[in-house]
């Protein structure tokens, strides 16, 4: 399989071409760096990638490497004008991924324990299910939609927000208690402050028990 060699002081111009022609990426300008701006699509969508084939900066339309075998975000573009997808990979964290982001933002079915990483800003749905997150402090200021269920967080989240079965939140009222939640430091690590989060719920009058919230939590968390 072909790849650029990073980090190689001397660029090779007509290897970053042979690559994009290999991957049909058309539309790219080269920069003095060696990465890539691309005005349109990228799909890399279940190429079997184990890293991403060349650094992209800009990418003006969609960015799809999905179902691959991406362990890090190496060499993604900052910036994603269109929608951008890392779903069904192997990563632990995002690191690397795109920091802004103009559609929707998918990296759910990982191994993720973390969302460090994760853009700043998502003008649609960001969505992060059937991961392994235990907590969402680096979730984006900015998303239209927060889309979690299967990870340990979100049974915590429904204790306190109105979203519907499907983990769609999206109401104002919601990600204002998320950003609350997340100031309090419940949870440190894989740790869970018990006595902060009863405290949280009954600030907000949706009380739970210490004992009801053990029992429910006690197989995700050390609880403290």
């Amino acid at each position: 399989m072909i790849y650029l060699k990073r980090f190689n002081e001397s660029i090779d111009r007509s290897d970053i071409d042979a690559i994009c022609e290999k991957y049909n990426i058309k539309n790219y300008n080269i920069n003095d760096d060696g990465s890539i701006d691309v005005n349109g699509n990228v799909d890399l969508y279940n190429r079997k990638l184990k890293v991403l084939p060349l650094e992209f900066r800009n990418v003006y339309g969609s960015f799809d490497c999905e179902d691959n075998k991406l362990t890090n975000l190496i060499g993604c573009p900052q910036y994603v004008d269109g929608y951008f997808s890392c779903g069904g990979n192997k990563l632990t964290t995002l690191e690397g991924a795109p920091q802004s982001i103009g559609g929707d933002f998918y990296c759910n079915y990982n191994n993720l324990t973390s969302l460090e990483g994760a853009p700043k800003r998502v003008s649609g749905l960001f969505l992060c299910d059937s991961n392994n997150l235990k907590n969402i402090d680096y979730l984006p200021k900015y998303y239209k939609e927060l889309f979690i269920q299967n990870d340990p967080i979100s049974k915590i989240i429904k204790l306190f927000t109105t979203s519907n079965k499907y983990g769609r939140i999206s109401n104002i009222e919601d990600k204002e208690l998320i950003m609350d939640f997340i100031d309090r430091e419940i949870i440190q690590q894989d740790k869970l402050l018990v006595n902060r989060l009863v405290e949280f719920l009954d600030d907000i009058g949706k009380p739970k028990s210490k004992e009801e919230l053990i029992e429910l939590l006690k197989n995700d968390y050390k609880i403290r």
